[in-house]
Order: structure tokens, then C-alpha cells, then sequence
């Protein structure tokens, strides 16, 4: 059993439907599109996969404990993927207001570190789990540091880099193996959801590929690190970001 956080729309749908063809039973979050996740969840099972979703916000301890909940009910839970994150419109830090740097904390930090902890309750040998794997979605924002733009979202990112180097260390004997990717711009619509619908198209020259990324490039990264190939990568950090 995979579960996915935003799991219903660019890099978290890709990345359920990826694993649902590499073998895994998937269950998938949302926070407000039901119908999007709906519709991957069809997605998958119209190829014979197994899938479904819960609505949860990954703000709210009481939602992610649900998450794993219904996870048990599905099956073992061998793969996490913390995908699910925020960013607000475009603004400098000395525009911040403490409102919206606390709700991008909560989603995108605190978020992910409580849900960590439930895949890894059941995951870890310690607690007689059977291993897994986590892979913990970042951004090339938290190396960038997104001046003029998103500094509070980078500063997010980057504490889910640390997060991911540390957890690593911390289960690499019980089982379990946690990676972060990085991707770059990524033609998704997050950028419209934050006012900005051709900011991927806009950024294509700065990137030294010269185009944006597509979802399904960063969820065959995910798919990878979650994998058996990847059976001696842990603490690893993968940039998916077309050189920039």
C-alpha cells in the first residue's frame, strides 16, 4: 500500500497512477478537489489497479491520523510519499504576514513531519513493520531560495530537505529508506492556483533544458527511489530540475 499526500492533481496524481502501474495499491489525499482525485482514482482502477482517496488537510493532526487509518484498513502501508504542499502569491519577505507564513508551515513542515511519523510507526522494524520507503517531495526552491517570489515556501522546502536527511539516519537500520527529490519548474497548475498561470512557460529560458518539467518526470524519480533499484539509496537528495 502507497499512500500519497495531493495526491489529486500535478505531481501527486502522476506519481499515484506511476505506482499503481509499478504494483502498488494506492491511496491518494485532498484537500478541497474530490473530483480530481476521483478521477485518478478511476484512472487507476480502469487499468485494474487498486486506488482510492480521502480528503484530509495536512494542517490538521487529527486529518493525517485518519489518512493512515484508512490505510490500515487497505493493507500494509510500504511506501509514503509526502507530496502535499502550499505557496501563496508572490511576495517579498518584508511583505509577510505571520498568518501566511504559519499556514505554509503547517501544511508544508509540520505536515509532513507528523505523517513521517505514522508511516513510520508502521514501516519500522521496531515496531514490526516489514521496512518501506518514503520519499519526501521538496523543491529546488530550498537551494535557490526563490528571491522576490517565495522565500517563506523556500525556507519550507528546506526544512523537508533536513527532515529527509535526518529521518534517513534515524530508521536506515529498522527497514526503512527515505529520499527527497527536488524538482524545478514544473508545468503544473500550481503556478495558476498563485496568480502566475505562465510562470513555467516565462522561466522555459532560465532553465538550462530550456522547457519546463512535466509531472510524470518527477513522479518516475519518486517511482525509482521507492523501488528496489534504489535498495542502497537513503539520505539521498534527487534534483529534478533540468540543470537549473
Amino acid at each position: 500500500m502507497a499512500v500519497i499526500t495531493g495526491g489529486s492533481r500535478g505531481i501527486g496524481s502522476a506519481t499515484a497512477i506511476a505506482a499503481a502501474h509499478a504494483g502498488w495499491s494506492v491511496l491518494l489525499t485532498c484537500q478541497h478537489d474530490e473530483q480530481s482525485a476521483a478521477t485518478v482514482v478511476e484512472t487507476i482502477r480502469s487499468v485494474g489497479g487498486l486506488a482510492s482517496f480521502i480528503r484530509a488537510d495536512m494542517a490538521e493532526e487529527d486529518d493525517i491520523a485518519a489518512i493512515f487509518e484508512s490505510a490500515d484498513k487497505l493493507g500494509a502501508v510500504t511506501a509514503f510519499v509526502a507530496n502535499a504542499g502550499i505557496a501563496a502569491a508572490q511576495s517579498r519577505v518584508d511583505e509577510l504576514t505571520a498568518s501566511r507564513i504559519t499556514e505554509i508551515l503547517a501544511v508544508n513542515v509540520v505536515g509532513p513531519l507528523l505523517a513521517c511519523g505514522h508511516a513510520v510507526r508502521r514501516m519500522s522494524t521496531r515496531h514490526g513493520g516489514a521496512g518501506g520507503g518514503i520519499v519526501l517531495v521538496s523543491s529546488a526552491a530550498s537551494r535557490l531560495g526563490a528571491p522576490g517570489e517565495y522565500v517563506d515556501y523556500a525556507a519550507s522546502k528546506g526544512a523537508i530537505d533536513t527532515l529527509g536527511i535526518g529521518l534517513s539516519r534515524e530508521v536506515a537500520s529498522e527497514g526503512i529508506r527515505v529520499n527527497v527529490v527536488r524538482p524545478g519548474i514544473i508545468d503544473t497548475d500550481m503556478h495558476a492556483r498563485n496568480g502566475r498561470p505562465d510562470r513555467a512557460k516565462n522561466l522555459a529560458a532560465t532553465i538550462p533544458m530550456q522547457r519546463a518539467g512535466h509531472p510524470a518526470e518527477v513522479a518516475a524519480g519518486i517511482i525509482w527511489l521507492l523501488g528496489d533499484d534504489a535498495s542502497y539509496c537513503t539520505g539521498s537528495i534527487l534534483d529534478i530540475a533540468g540543470g537549473r
